[in-house]
């Protein structure tokens, strides 16, 4: 069969692959798929026909594939013996036998199924290509424009694709407008309807937090001080648990940084959410004082086994310790994993005398009992 423009369209093919990384030779398998399909669709024939195009001259060719039995009961599908042996001599009864056959009119379709399957192929590879590029983003911090605000889900122009940002991991206390600049933390890559990938970003996602960190604090994005563990309630409060092997390193106060410009930058880009930087520690009891900054702690009682501590501190820190709606202890009991109880100390020495008491009087009874005995 002629080559219908196939020859101009292979060289396309060739430009393609150099261009976006196309694959020809996956373009012309693809075409040929169509081919077959759309060859069965206007000439109402089996399944044997197939299409194949030459690599390198974009020469067209339609076969029937027939089987080769001793006498044809199915022209459409068979073939005799003796007709496939003046093809060639090397046929033998259960061989397939490939016919060139010239469909009239197929040319036209050809060309337009060609260019349809071409122009597919083109938009799948691309989205391939976008795919790719933000899985690898992943993981980081993107900046987009906010397209669209209705209260429930924000969309973000970053450039190749939109971003979406559902209510959930959005932070409760910003609003987002039409045309604002905003950053988000990108959560994950899929491939939505018709394979158009969807990016899902955050502003309230602990990780978001751990990535400002990382742009601000050159130190943590070195390696020389770690964030051990985040906890927060998006827009009101933060809570980073930091340490450096390096004695010579001060990691709280590298990652507040001199007159405290380095944490203020994150705040900002929070838009005023608190952030406690605290130090951690192998020590449990330790750490679980610091997580309870700003209040200050008189004494920690843990119990290694339940992972739980009982907390004393004084009276005038009671509630700095629990903080508004208990958010402190809250957030101090997700970034150490240990249970708190928080007593002040008034509530200690009365839980102690209780405690006391109690001994006492199961002392006096006993001491009652042995008497009457």
């Amino acid at each position: 069969m002629k080559a219908i423009d196939m020859k101009e369209l292979v060289v396309a093919m060739k430009e393609l692959e150099e261009e976006k990384g196309i694959k020809k030779d996956y373009l012309l398998e693809s075409l040929e798929v169509a081919l077959v399909t759309a060859y069965k669709k206007n000439f109402d024939s089996a399944d044997n026909v197939k299409v194949v195009i030459d690599r390198e001259t974009g020469e067209m060719h339609v076969y029937s594939t027939k089987t080769v039995v001793e006498t044809a009961q199915n022209e459409l599908l068979e073939i005799s013996l003796e007709k496939a042996k003046k093809i060639s001599k090397k046929y033998e009864i259960g061989d397939s036998v490939d016919i060139e056959i010239i469909p009239k009119n197929f040319g036209r379709i050809a060309a337009q199924t060609a260019k349809q399957v071409v122009v597919q192929k083109i938009r799948e590879a691309e989205r391939d290509i976008v795919y790719t590029e933000f899985n690898d983003k992943k993981g980081e911090i993107v900046t987009g424009i906010v397209q669209k605000s209705d209260g429930n889900t924000v969309v973000l122009d970053l450039g190749k694709l939109e971003g979406i940002m559902p209510q959930k991991e959005q932070i409760p206390t910003e609003k987002y407008k039409v045309n604002d600049k905003v950053k988000a933390y990108v959560v994950s890559v899929e491939k939505g309807v018709k394979g158009n990938p969807q990016v899902i970003v955050s502003r309230s996602h602990n990780d978001f937090v751990r990535r400002l960190f990382e742009f601000e604090i050159p130190e943590i994005y070195e390696g020389l001080i770690e964030i051990r563990n985040i906890s927060r309630d998006p827009g009101s409060r933060s809570k980073v648990a930091v340490y450096s092997t390096n004695e010579n390193i001060d990691p709280v106060g590298s990652c507040v940084g001199q007159k405290g410009v380095r944490i203020q930058n994150i705040i900002n880009e929070l838009h005023g959410e608190k952030i406690d930087v605290i130090e951690w520690d192998e020590d449990p009891a330790v750490f679980i004082a610091s997580s309870l900054l700003p209040a200050q702690v008189l004494a920690v009682d843990v119990k290694e086994e339940e992972k739980f501590a009982q907390v004393i501190v004084p009276d005038d820190q009671l509630s700095l310790a629990i903080g508004k709606s208990g958010q402190n202890a809250r957030l101090a009991a997700r970034l150490t994993n240990w249970k708190v109880d928080i007593k002040s100390e008034s509530q200690f020495r009365k839980m102690l005398e209780e405690s006391q008491t109690i001994i006492e009087n199961n002392e006096t009874e006993e001491n009652e009992d042995n008497a009457q005995e």
